[in-house]
């Protein structure tokens, strides 16, 4: 009992912390907080290498490189897409209607950090509060706890320099399910941003306070027979081996439709594709995926197709970068059909277009639905007729879905680290969420 009092008064403290630097906050003008946004985003990205190094370093997860790479994303592209949104007072007027909007802040927010993302993921969400007044409570993964907190200290500093108020951006280390829930349940909170698990979505939707969390992704990807095999690969192969594979975006099963499946196959075991046979399908499988939790291994996610081959027992040719697995069914039965984030992806050869679309919603429904989907395709009756019978969020068409889904860099989707899924993933939001969803518009309205 004296525990659970400890932890109410702990996040009770901090939470009136994050409700004073709001009320300042709510005093700062537009130009006072484009120059706190600018000067985070500036630290943000000077901090890019050693913070990819650290979070590499304590979770053990994915590849240093590319995770400058999200970082830059994160600081760099974010900050370009919100620099010129108004965010401060009237934002709109429609004289025709005689309609003014005004953005006022939403209040504190707590931001969940997922371990496949430590450091982008915190800059992401401190770009976006402070660009919109609100002060941003961050809740490290356990696995990251040291790297997510050095990358928020960052951008804090950077924000106090810059004329921020005290505590608008604060953290806690504590991981307990307890001190979360407690967190995300105080009444004082006015949203919870929340990235990560399942588990800990539904925890936040649970809380009582407002939540904007996302849905898991078990990307289809169409290979329609006018595409450019090589081509596809390439960008497959971009997406997919990034970061070993910890995009939620990524790829997670090719559909290949029949009359092009051999020279499709062909390119992707020349460039360092290893088509697994049965017994390695089953044994792959076993070590990627949890059959008693359901879920995915967490030792799996993040890693080389080298090191989850070499765990799962099986022997594969040097330089091979990505494991295949040909499967005939989507199902609980076939654990390599669901969500893997680490370079394994499922291989469907299906007889026709309409039969392909079949399986890419099967797989969209076997716990990707509303998140992406991608095609490739040269055939624009069949790109339309695809993005009418998916149900996702993102429809990438010709490029890798990873950097696709995140958006900025192949196409103008919203550049971010949270992806909504809608309904059909129980969100409340199809969009990449970014500066805009954390405002709250008023309308003052004339009589006409």
């Amino acid at each position: 009992m004296e525990d659970t009092k400890n932890c109410a008064s702990v996040i009770d403290e901090i939470v009136t912390r994050a409700a004073t630097a709001a009320a300042v906050f709510n005093e700062l003008n537009q130009r006072q907080t484009d120059a706190i946004t600018r000067a985070v985003y500036m630290a943000a990205f000077d901090a890019r290498v050693r913070l990819a190094k650290m979070a590499v370093e304590e979770s053990g997860i994915g590849r240093w490189e590319d995770k400058v790479i999200k970082n830059v994303v994160a600081s760099q592209l974010v900050y370009e897409q919100i620099r010129d949104l108004p965010t401060v007072g009237v934002v709109s007027r429609d004289v025709r209607l005689g309609i003014t909007e005004i953005a006022q802040p939403l209040g504190p927010i707590v931001a969940i950090i997922p371990c496949t993302n430590p450091t982008s993921t915190v800059i992401f969400k401190i770009l976006i509060a402070l660009k919109t007044r609100n002060p941003i409570i961050i809740r490290p993964h356990p696995r990251t706890v040291n790297c997510s907190i050095e990358a928020a200290r960052v951008c804090y500093e950077a924000a106090l320099e810059a004329g921020a108020p005290d505590d608008c951006v604060q953290w806690r280390g504590d991981h307990s399910l307890e001190e979360t829930s407690a967190l995300m349940a105080n009444r004082k909170v006015a949203l919870v941003l929340a990235t990560g698990g399942g588990a800990l979505v539904h925890a936040a939707y649970s809380s009582g306070t407002p939540a904007i969390g996302v849905g898991s992704g078990n990307v289809p990807v169409l290979i329609e027979r006018t595409a450019d095999l090589a081509f596809t690969v390439d960008q497959i192969l971009a997406s997919k081996l990034f970061d070993n594979g910890t995009v939620c975006a990524s790829e997670q099963a090719l559909v290949v439709e029949k009359a092009v499946a051999e020279p499709f196959a062909a390119e992707l075991r020349g460039k360092g594709g290893y088509f697994l046979n049965a017994r390695e399908t089953e044994q792959v499988g076993s070590f990627v995926f949890d059959a008693q939790k359901r879920v995915m291994n967490a030792a799996c996610v993040g890693k080389s197709a080298e090191y989850v081959a070499q765990q799962a027992g099986i022997n594969i040719p040097a330089g091979t970068r990505l494991l295949i697995a040909p499967l005939s069914e989507v199902s609980s039965n076939q654990p390599l059909s669901s969500e893997v984030l680490c370079p394994v992806i499922a291989y469907y050869v299906e007889p026709d277009f309409k039969n392909a679309i079949k399986r890419c919603i099967d797989l969209n429904y076997h716990g990707g639905v509303g998140h992406t989907a991608s095609i490739f395709s040269n055939n624009e009756e069949r790109i339309r007729e695809f993005s009418m019978l998916l149900n996702a969020g993102r429809i990438l068409v010709n490029m890798p879905s990873s950097q696709g889904g995140v958006g900025g860099i192949y196409n103008t989707l919203p550049t971010s680290f949270t992806l909504g899924c809608g309904s059909g993933g129980h969100n409340i939001t199809t969009d990449n969420i970014t500066a805009h969803h954390l405002l709250n518009i008023q309308r003052v309205t004339s009589h006409a």
